[in-house]
């Protein structure tokens, strides 16, 4: 299966259900900070980070998105920034 990288990012009004949150992408997320992380997903990992999230939340205060980035467009980055140095393909074992 082929890998896209997503941004997932949250706002979740409970410690608790944040710390449980932050937990499950981070163990998706290749990279990021405070509420936005980077994550190379295969669409199978997409419904489960999906489903993980679902349990951990209370969807009438929090939020969680999952976005598509498009890979094609060239990265650009402001301030003291770093551009990654991960290469385009990642390997877990």
């Amino acid at each position: 299966m082929v890998r896209k990288l997503h941004l997932a990012f949250y706002d979740i009004r409970c410690p608790r259900r944040l710390a449980k949150a932050v937990r499950v992408v981070k163990g998706y997320a290749s990279g990021g900070q405070k509420s936005a992380y980077e994550c190379w997903l295969t669409p199978a990992e997409c419904e489960a980070l999906h489903l993980e999230m679902a349990d951990v939340l209370d969807t009438e205060v929090d939020q969680f998105a999952l976005l598509p980035l498009e890979p094609r467009y060239p990265l650009v980055t402001l301030g003291t920034a770093e551009k990654p140095a991960d290469p385009q393909f990642f390997y877990f074992g």
